[in-house]
C-alpha cells in the first residue's frame, strides 16, 4: 500500500504544474508515507484489551516526555479497539520510542508502531486518474 501511494505521488509530481488544476496541488503533502516524515505522534497498534492510558504512558515515558495518550474504544462495548496514539513533546523521543518498541510485546501482544498521519477533516480526497479519459477510450473502440 505504501509503495503504491509513493508511486502515485511521484507520478502526480512529475506532471507539469501548468497542466494540473489547482485542486491537485495539495495532493503530495497528504500522500507522503508516515514513516518518511517523523512527527511527535505515534500510532500504536496491536494493543491488548487490558491496556489502559496509564499503562501505555508508563510503557513509553522512559523515552521522553509523553504529552498525550489516547486509546480508541468501541462505543457499544466500551472495550479497546486495539490501537491508540502516544504524543511526545519532541520528535526525537518519538523516533527512539518507535525504533525501540516496534515489534516488542506489551501485556502479551506485539506492538505495531508507526508515525501517525494527521487527520484532515472536511478536505476532499482527490485521486487523479492517470490514463486516458472515458471519452478517449470510447473513441478507440469505435
Amino acid at each position: 500500500m505504501r509503495n503504491g501511494i509513493e508511486l502515485l505521488v511521484r507520478r502526480v509530481s512529475a506532471i507539469p504544474q501548468h497542466s494540473i488544476s489547482s485542486s491537485f496541488h495539495f495532493l503530495p503533502q497528504f500522500c507522503t508515507s508516515s514513516s518518511a516524515s517523523p512527527s511527535s505522534k505515534l500510532f500504536i497498534g496491536g494493543l491488548s484489551w487490558s491496556v489502559d492510558e496509564q499503562s501505555l504512558k508508563d510503557a513509553f515515558s522512559s523515552f521522553g516526555e509523553v504529552t498525550e495518550v489516547r486509546i480508541a474504544y468501541d462505543k457499544g462495548s466500551g472495550r479497546s479497539r486495539g490501537f491508540g496514539f502516544v504524543d511526545f513533546a519532541e520528535e526525537g523521543d518519538a523516533l527512539s520510542a518507535k525504533d525501540a518498541m516496534d515489534g516488542k510485546g506489551l501485556l502479551g501482544r506485539p506492538l505495531r508502531i508507526s508515525f501517525a498521519l494527521e487527520r484532515v477533516r472536511g478536505g476532499p480526497v482527490v485521486v487523479p486518474r492517470l490514463g486516458k479519459s472515458k471519452r478517449d477510450r470510447e473513441r478507440i473502440f469505435k
